[in-house]
């Protein structure tokens, strides 16, 4: 089995995070990712593999730091690939480690949106995240009181890195996380 085969990163995401609420972070990510991946012809499966482990050592290293630079450690330790692990070091901008190819682009810009995408459907009556707008999304965005701790500054950087509009990388994460509703619990 290889080192990014869902299994295996599910064990390993298992093993250093307990919380659902960090696990279904990870699972949004990977949905998010694994779309990007189809969408640009790279390989789904390493780029969810990238989404889904990119906080694995977050609930035991939550400050930076700490985070993300003790899980590369970890995954360098379990025979990861230096550009896999750089990748996930990149989504930390304090880590000064530079998002050098498109997966670690992607990961940047989808990473906070995932969990903004999910609070919006936490706030709908039935919390399905299929009946979130991109409308809704991007008007909850100027709330600053509305899922406060989430950088508002990194979703523009994100999606301008991409060459995006902010509405357009919000589609596509509210398009895949849709695609993983259940295992979301939305």
């Amino acid at each position: 089995m290889s080192l990014t085969d869902r299994i295996v990163c599910l064990e390993l995401l298992h093993e250093y995070t307990q919380t659902e609420g960090l696990r279904r972070h990870g699972y949004a990510v990977e949905a998010a990712m694994r779309a990007a991946a189809e969408r640009t012809g790279n390989d789904p499966e390493y780029w969810g593999a990238v989404g889904l482990l990119h906080d694995f050592d977050y609930e035991q290293y939550p400050d930076a730091p700490d985070h993300p630079l003790k899980g590369a450690d970890i995954l360098r330790e379990r025979g990861y690939p230096e550009e896999f692990v750089r990748t996930i070091l990149s989504h930390a901008s304090y880590t000064g480690v530079p998002r050098e190819n498109d997966c670690a682009r992607w990961l940047f810009a989808v990473d906070e949106l995932c969990g903004f995408c999910m609070a919006c459907a936490m706030v709908q009556p039935d919390k399905k995240i299929v009946q979130v707008k991109v409308k809704s999304v991007v008007k909850k965005l100027k709330k600053k009181d509305f899922a406060a701790k989430v950088n508002r500054e990194e979703i523009r950087e994100g999606a301008a890195d991409l060459g995006l509009d902010v509405e357009e990388i919000i589609a596509h994460v509210l398009a895949a996380l849709s695609t993983a509703a259940g295992e979301l619990g939305l």
